[in-house]
């Protein structure tokens, strides 16, 4: 058995030949015992140096049994030390083939999760730099919001300085308000998602170096196994190392060892699919704040436009009443003018009939009569006053009813000016601010 399993390449051993006893020679010395004798003892008690001849034949024999018995001996430690190199050799080959399989199955499993891990570096690392550009986006958004605020805070000091009666908490300064609040919360928000962001792209990297570092010792494992699957035993770099048989106290397990990196990959996982939720957050944040923004705005313009048109028709109204009022002064003026000629025009009969009656006064004696013509004189004159007071009451009145329209006027004429100061406050300086208001895509942060 032992040399069927000895390697091709060795050359047989010869075949021993069968160990026999060989027969016994029976052979009687005798021994000389008489005074002459070699073997016995000299006089003086010593025994000679010479041997009998069956004293030698005897130590010859068990010379040659012990010869035989040697070599027998040496036979079979021959066999047993071919069949022991035999199955070593076999043994050693086995062990060999087993730890460069054992050696081949963990390079599998090292390159399976160095695979993982790879991919869950570059996923990482493309998913940092998705992030960052989501984050480049929040920042220009919140720079953009900049703008809106100033034009809703412009708006609001510019129409501070309406006049009364129109300086009034009207739609649009509601609408503007609202803007404004709208404004800052969102730049609020955009600030917390920023933060968010910083907070997140930093956890990405963090969770990529300890995969790089997972990686780089799968790498430099990966390439000490492959060394050591190519050592054979004619390679020329090999030599005893008796100390590396020891296990280290701090060595992990196959179990420990595939949950470490199993782990750090489901670490790695779990702040990927963090990081996308926080990108479609960020985009849906992006756009509703872009929509929010435009429709406060359109809604602001709306109320303007509104407003503006309400000014419009009552400056329209007013102008009409001024164009009337200033009509009917120019009529009273006229008229004011009329009574008082009217009234100059009294003068003349008011002398003729108060000269009459002073002239009549004078008549003599009996000739004093108050006759018809003493009565009609006596009722023109006083016909006269009662139409000069009428007419200089009427004069009054005419006077009073121009000075109250010239007060309208003047009312209507500074009521004018301030609708106009509004619609010049909210069409020129607001609405025309309103015109540079940032367009949708430069609010979502593109």
């Amino acid at each position: 058995m032992a040399q069927a399993e000895a390697p091709m390449g060795e050359e047989k051993a010869p075949r021993s030949v069968p160990v026999s006893e060989l027969p016994r020679e029976v052979c009687e010395v005798a021994l000389n015992a008489g005074p002459g004798s070699s073997s016995g003892m000299t006089a003086s008690g010593f025994r000679a140096a010479e041997y009998l001849t069956r004293e030698r034949r005897q130590s010859s024999s068990d010379l040659y049994n012990k010869a035989f018995t040697a070599c027998e001996r040496g036979e079979r430690n021959r066999a047993e030390s071919k069949e022991l190199s035999a199955h070593a050799a076999a043994t050693t080959q086995r062990a060999q083939r087993s730890s460069t399989a054992a050696l081949g199955q963990r390079l599998q499993d090292i390159h399976f999760w160095k695979s993982e891990l790879q991919r869950q570096i570059e996923d990482l690392d493309a998913e940092t730099g998705l992030l960052a550009a989501r984050k480049l986006r929040l920042e220009r958004a919140l720079d953009a919001t900049s703008v809106p605020y100033a034009i809703a805070t412009d708006n609001l000091q510019c129409r501070a300085r309406r006049q009364p009666p129109d300086l009034v908490s009207d739609e649009v300064e509601q609408e503007l308000l609202k803007e404004a609040e709208l404004i800052r919360n969102i730049q609020e928000l955009l600030k917390r998602t920023l933060s968010q962001a910083a907070n997140q792209m930093r956890l990405n990297r963090d969770h990529k170096e300890i995969c790089e570092m997972d990686w780089s010792d799968k790498v430099e494992t990966y390439n000490i196994d492959t060394r050591c699957g190519r050592y054979s035993n004619e390679s020329t770099n090999i030599q005893f190392h008796p100390s590396s048989v020891k296990c280290e106290e701090s060595a992990s397990t196959p179990e420990t060892w595939a949950k470490f990196t199993h782990d750090n990959i489901y670490r790695a996982e779990r702040e990927k699919l963090a990081s996308i939720n926080l990108r479609a957050l960020i985009d849906s944040i992006l756009r509703d704040v872009s929509e929010d923004l435009r429709r406060q705005c359109a809604a602001v313009n709306e109320a303007f436009v509104r407003r503006c048109e309400e000014l419009d028709d009552a400056k329209h109204n007013l102008e009409h009443h001024l164009k009337n009022v200033l009509r009917e002064i120019g009529d009273q003026e006229a008229n004011i003018a009329a009574l008082k000629k009217a009234i100059r025009d009294k003068e003349a009969p008011m002398k003729v009939a108060q000269t009459r009656l002073y002239d009549r006064s004078f008549r003599p004696n009996i000739e004093l009569c108050r006759d018809e013509a003493q009565f009609r004189l006596i009722s023109e004159v006083e016909e006269l006053t009662e139409t000069i007071e009428s007419l200089k009451q009427k004069l009054l009145e005419s006077e009073q009813s121009l000075k109250n329209l010239e007060d309208t006027r003047m009312d209507l004429e500074k009521e004018i000016a301030v609708k106009r100061n509004s619609i010049f406050i909210d069409r020129q300086k607001c609405m025309a601010r309103r015109m540079h208001y940032p367009v949708v895509l430069k609010l979502a942060g593109y």
